[in-house]
């Protein structure tokens, strides 16, 4: 491999690690997947033509069907989620996308279509918002709300997010990784977890801190700005677990 290429390769890890986590729901299996597919392009250098992202998105899903073929089909089908977090999460384009699963624009659109509707059905819950700054926090309420959830409540702080998890017992969290003065969104959740158990998604400017896999990372991860779809399908995934095998 060229140094270019082994250098579009290490840019595309992080990214691939944030897919394949919030394919699965959970840091370590998303992981594994990673090092599979990695072993499977260095082994290989089978691109077909894609660049590195392109090609590691392709692999992940192929490893998860290869590895557990039976929980493909287990809720929303793979390959709909992984058209829904290349699209959104990723923010890929849906003809990049066919291209990292090897389909045509025109199933692809069809299968995201479908996966756009099955959004719909989402099992509701009550979210817990983590945010310092005010107005953030009111758009991010309403996103939230649009999506079908409760709120729970919303903290400025680490200390008001921990007083409030214990009051209300969230159904899921939504996280900024930085609260200013306020404290840290990644110590109040951890606080949060050892005492309650939810899902959490950590909003950040910065996501590639957090996908290097050298340390306990979140397992959902999505980039501020983000747009409606983002979120709603970072719900989705965190609420309904991903596909991670059981």
């Amino acid at each position: 491999m060229t140094d270019p290429a082994r250098q579009e390769l290490v840019k595309a890890l992080p990214y691939a690690r944030r897919f394949a986590r919030a394919l699965v729901g959970d840091q370590k299996t998303g992981d594994q997947l990673v090092a599979a597919a990695l072993k499977t392009l260095m082994e290989t250098s089978r691109n077909n033509g894609l660049s590195a992202r392109q090609a590691l998105y392709g692999l992940l899903v192929s490893a998860f069907l290869e590895q557990h073929a039976a929980d493909a089909t287990v809720g929303m089908p793979l390959r709909q989620r992984a058209l829904l977090l290349l699209t959104s999460l990723e923010e890929q384009s849906l003809v990049s996308s066919a291209q990292a699963l090897g389909i045509t624009e025109e199933e692809a659109a069809a299968e995201l279509n479908k996966a756009r509707a099955g959004l719909q059905g989402i099992a509701q819950t009550s979210v817990l918002i983590i945010e310092d700054e005010p107005i953030i926090a009111m758009d991010i309420q309403d996103l939230v709300e649009r999506c079908g959830h409760r709120i729970a409540g919303v903290a400025h702080t680490e200390a008001d997010a921990v007083a409030l998890a214990v009051k209300t017992k969230p159904g899921l969290i939504l996280a900024d990784i930085n609260l200013g003065g306020g404290g840290d969104g990644m110590q109040a959740v951890g606080r949060i977890l050892r005492t309650h158990e939810a899902p959490v998604i950590f909003v950040t400017a910065y996501p590639e801190r957090l996908l290097t896999g050298e340390t306990q990372e979140p397992s959902f991860v999505i980039t501020k700005p983000f747009e409606p779809m983002t979120l709603a399908v970072a719900t989705y995934q965190a609420v309904t677990g991903g596909v991670t095998p059981v």
